[in-house]
């Protein structure tokens, strides 16, 4: 009697079979970066196309630009914190440790304290933003140089530095703030919270260029970044000069962060969530994809946070609160975990 050896497989082999020809399709980063891009595609066209109220070119106008501002922000953020992460060897940190956000409510606070809130809102916008964003560069740029150029460098110390002249700045600034008038308060006020919804177009495309030259500068140093995690006397065994490349990316990283902070005001714990979403969902600590995932996974949140906030609660609320929120809970989170290990 013949034996057909072409016959089909058992039901539950050709289940399990297909169970783990699945788990090897998902284990791909690629995959997973595919499937994000098309939930972004996804949430823009939602975005963009629907509950138009009236006509849909003036809409698409003012909600492309929303969008555009968002994906800058997203990669803005979410590139400059994996990076930090990786020179700083801590996955808790993000940029706005070194007080760029005390530093821009600082600079805003000053120019209302001496000027007045009606110069502040006269004065051109191209203006203060490179004012803002050359002021905390140069900033972060002197404190990285001061302590981590000579020969006793050291990040510890220059994130405590950073901490420290934060907790100065903040305090300063509320010290000036208490003695402003309440319309020029009220005006401050609305600067300490990002918006995405009402972008300067002339800044958005700056700030555009800025961040792509960032990504561009970043792009041949992803070896070396993947080098990096392995810690300074490895990667200094594998001859990465240490000193000279952690300078170049606190330069990128500063440049990025002020950019972005100056487009749309402080977003202190976003980056801090898509980043360590983005080692966990990438699968790989490579960073020629969690540096994609991470600003994907931004514009993911951004743009369905807007979307949940303007459909579902009618404006309700404003969602660099929720992020704030949602981030200072997730810091927590992660805190305690790292303390029970």
């Amino acid at each position: 009697m013949r034996t057909d050896i072409t016959a089909a497989p058992p039901p539950a082999v050709a289940a399990a079979t297909g169970r783990s020809r699945l788990a090897a399709l998902w284990a791909r980063p690629g995959v997973r970066l595919g499937l994000l891009v098309a939930v972004v595609a996804v949430l823009v066209a939602v975005y963009l196309f629907t509950a138009v109220p009236g006509s849909l070119s003036y809409a698409l106008k003012i909600r492309g630009l929303s969008v555009i501002a968002m994906v800058v922000v997203a990669v803005a953020v979410g590139v400059s914190t994996v990076v930090f992460h990786t020179i700083t060897q801590n996955r808790i940190l993000t940029p706005s440790i070194m007080g760029f956000d005390a530093f821009y409510m600082l600079i805003s606070t000053v120019i209302v304290f001496f000027l007045g809130s009606t110069a502040f809102l006269r004065a051109d916008p191209v203006t203060l933003w490179l004012l803002q964003v050359s002021v905390m560069v140069a900033f972060s740029v002197f404190l990285f140089t001061w302590l981590f150029g000579g020969k006793r460098r050291s990040i510890h110390l220059m994130l405590l530095v950073g901490i420290v002249l934060g907790t100065f700045f903040r305090s300063l600034t509320e010290w000036m703030q208490r003695m402003l008038d309440p319309l020029d308060f009220q005006v401050l006020t609305d600067t300490a919270f990002a918006s995405l919804t009402r972008p300067d177009e002339t800044l958005l495309l700056l700030t555009g260029i800025l961040v792509v030259l960032a990504c561009l500068a970043i792009q041949p140093l992803l070896r070396t970044l993947d080098v990096l995690t392995l810690g300074e006397p490895t990667a200094v065994g594998l001859g990465v000069n240490h000193r000279r490349v952690i300078m170049a990316l606190f330069a990128i990283v500063s440049v990025m962060v002020a950019a972005s902070t100056a487009l749309v005001g402080p977003i202190l714990f976003f980056g801090l969530i898509v980043a360590n979403l983005a080692y966990s969902y990438a699968g790989t600590f490579r960073h020629r994809w969690t540096l994609p995932t991470a600003a994907l996974l931004g514009v993911v949140f951004l743009l369905g946070g807007q979307l949940l906030l303007e459909r579902l609660f009618g404006f309700g609320g404003s969602l660099s609160m929720v992020i704030e929120f949602a981030g200072g809970l997730f810091f927590l989170y992660l805190v305690l975990r790292k303390g029970a290990r």
